[in-house]
């Protein structure tokens, strides 16, 4: 694959709290993630105030089906609830030099 498949815009910055974008080829999916929010949350049963984003996926059905879409935005909701097993996920230069033949 030479050409991107995955846009991703982040119009929180501009303080939208939400992102419905238009895919344009040859990408396949739009993730948009709004601005950071407090919001009410149930949490053990209790309503808190809790930080969200809200992410919104839009995908091409020629390439992909809404489950999968569904269970892109699950994987992205879990990494981004632990930013911590994320950023360690992520190698960096020096480590990704060690594994190179």
């Amino acid at each position: 694959m030479s050409d991107p498949s995955i846009t991703v815009t982040n119009l929180g910055e501009q303080g939208a709290q939400a992102v419905f974008g238009v895919i344009y080829p040859p990408q396949v999916a739009l993730v948009g993630l709004g601005a950071i929010t407090v919001r009410p949350w149930v949490e053990a049963g209790a309503v808190c105030a809790a930080p969200l984003l809200t992410a919104s996926l839009a995908a091409d059905h020629r390439v992909s089906d809404g489950h999968q879409g569904a269970l892109f935005l699950i994987e992205l909701r879990e990494r981004l609830q632990e930013p911590q097993a994320l950023a360690e996920a992520v190698p960096t230069p020096a480590a990704a030099q060690e594994k190179t033949p």
